[in-house]
């Protein structure tokens, strides 16, 4: 066999039974629904990726197996596959893939079978991408120092497609020669730390030594561990992480060591959906795992047992979760995405030099861009986290924050936002700077446009408002102050447009998420440049909303 884990051949999808594994390299062939589904549950195929991918291939026999003449018969291809979806409740990889490939089903086998097998190259290319981003990661937080990493169960190539996903990550360090030893936990149940990650690093060259699951932790009050890399099978909204019982202990037991503790997974892993790590279906395995081994009988006969095949890790013991977009929790995720943004955001003129900040709100928390920092080189390591509550640093932070961080906690405090954006883009900080005042907040108001339906709520009636009212705040030079003639604005108006401005400094806009915050910044200089531009008689300012007065933004 190739590198690939799975192959489709003439009909049938070929793989590695991995419950021979390290004795024989067997050659499993499956043609029918049943033996796919015997396989995932038997683990005979298992890893999520890996399982969600040969669910897709099952999904084209399912299908094929009910086509005749040409014609398929729908109803009975989608309730099998509907049975392969369910063989394994944990991961969320397989009714991912099966969900994927539905659509395809009416079209006939070979528009199913197109999609798995571009389902099959992907894979390869994600974990790599995955691989690469947790290798760079582990390096930013072990720097200068050949590595002593713990793993937990498989996640090679047989628990993905190709190439894997943590055990990716230490091929990636390997090659770049960071690695000086790799810990392997035997891994209950079925020894797939011992059978099967010990057979994928000697096959790759890494050097490893096998423990039991339980010496983890003195490895680690012993000094012979770095950092853990672990796999997932299901990754919630929150960043709880499902993933092969004995990674919880782990987690634990990193975090009192102050050990980085990375999970590695596809993009597919994560659940969106499920809210947080309480509602993941945990399977209970046989207790015969638990009873005996090798078909020898090791507890008294009638021993009831507990035997679940995975555990829940909570958000807050990760250091990270990382997929093929990079860190998505944990680990200056945060600052990662604010940093990508600002570079974005200075290449288009909008944060120039140091001037504009960002920030994502994390709980009681905020995250935002450091002071003085040229918005153009900036890293997910040059954010400041600061309290909501007083816009204080929390301890131990490398850098000063931003000098408007009042402004973003004052967002922060009166509405629902999850981030904020400050910008300077050329037409709305002439505009706002034209209608603004010295000493009192004023208004700016923007009718007509189409845009403004980007930047206010549908209305009752299910018509989107035709006026924009925007605050514009002097620019004291007591930022403090600023934020407080904010805060007082927002209360006194909670249903304002989320966007606001400071004379002669820029617009600040927020958000549910970071990106719908930079568009609405965009949505707003878009507007600006329409009323500079255009020279409609539509710009106004006042000192307040009862009192609208036309001023000059005419050509």
């Amino acid at each position: 066999m190739d590198d690939s884990s799975l192959i489709w051949d003439d009909g049938a999808l070929v793989t590695i039974d991995q419950r021979e594994l390290p004795h024989e390299v067997r050659e499993l062939r499956l043609s029918t629904v049943d033996q796919v589904i015997d396989a995932i549950k038997t683990l005979a195929i298992r890893g999520a990726p890996a399982i969600g991918i040969a669910g897709a291939f099952g999904v084209v026999i399912a299908t094929g197996a009910h086509t005749t003449d040409g014609v398929v018969d729908v109803a009975r291809a989608e309730a099998d596959a509907a049975r392969i979806a369910e063989a394994r409740p944990t991961a969320v990889n397989l009714a991912w893939a099966v969900r994927r490939v539905l659509p395809e089903i009416p079209l006939g086998a070979d528009a199913v079978l197109a999609e798995a097998q571009a389902m099959l190259a992907e894979d390869g290319r994600v974990n790599r991408a995955a691989a690469t981003h947790a290798a760079d990661l582990v390096q930013r937080l072990c720097p200068d120092r050949p590595l002593r990493v713990l793993t937990h169960c498989n996640t090679g190539r047989l628990a993905t497609t190709a190439y894997g996903t943590a055990i990716g990550a230490m091929r990636v360090l390997s090659e770049r020669g960071a690695i000086e030893n790799v810990l392997v936990d035997e891994t209950r149940p079925l020894l797939q730390g011992a059978r099967l990650t010990a057979w994928e690093l000697a096959e790759a060259g890494i050097p490893h030594r096998l423990t039991i699951d339980s010496a983890a932790a003195w490895a680690m009050a012993t000094g012979q561990v770095d950092c853990v890399l672990v796999g997932a099978d299901r990754v919630s909204a929150n960043g709880d992480v499902a993933n092969k019982i004995g990674t919880y202990g782990l987690a634990i037991a990193a975090n009192h060591h102050g050990i980085p503790f990375i999970v590695v997974a596809p993009e597919s892993t994560r659940d969106p959906k499920m809210a947080t790590g309480a509602d993941i279906v945990v399977e209970q395995r046989a207790a015969a795992e638990v009873t005996g081994f090798g078909g020898v009988t090791t507890a008294p006969v009638g021993t009831e047992v507990f035997n679940p095949a995975f555990d829940v890790t909570p958000a807050e013991l990760v250091t990270a979760v990382v997929t093929e977009l990079g860190v998505v929790y944990g680990a200056n995720a945060e600052g990662a995405a604010i940093a990508d943004i600002a570079r974005e955001l200075y290449g288009r003129g909008w944060m120039p030099g140091t001037a504009g900040n960002i920030s994502v709100r994390t709980g009681d928390t905020a995250v935002i861009t450091g002071s003085g920092l040229s918005k153009g080189e900036l890293t997910g390591a040059d954010m400041v986290t600061v309290r909501v509550a007083d816009s204080a640093p929390t301890p131990n932070q490398r850098r000063k924050p931003s000098a408007e961080t009042t402004i973003h906690t004052a967002v922060y405090r009166t509405t629902g936002a999850a981030a904020v954006v400050h910008i300077h883009p050329p037409y709305a900080t002439a505009a706002v700077t034209r209608s603004g005042s010295l000493d009192a907040p004023t208004i700016l108001r923007i009718t007509d446009y189409e845009l403004i339906k980007g930047l206010l709520a549908k209305q009752p009636d299910g018509t989107y408002p035709t006026v924009l009212d925007l605050p514009v705040f002097p620019n004291w030079p007591e930022v403090a102050r600023i934020g407080a003639d904010i805060e007082a604005y927002l209360l006194e108006n909670p249903t304002a447009a989320p966007v606001l401005a400071i004379a002669g400094h820029g617009i600040t806009t927020w958000a549910d998420n970071l990106s719908q915050a930079r568009d609405r910044a965009e949505c707003l200089e878009a507007l600006c440049e329409l009323v500079v531009r255009t020279g409609r008689r539509q710009a106004f300012t006042a000192r307040n909303p009862n009192e609208i007065l036309e001023i000059g933004l005419t050509s």
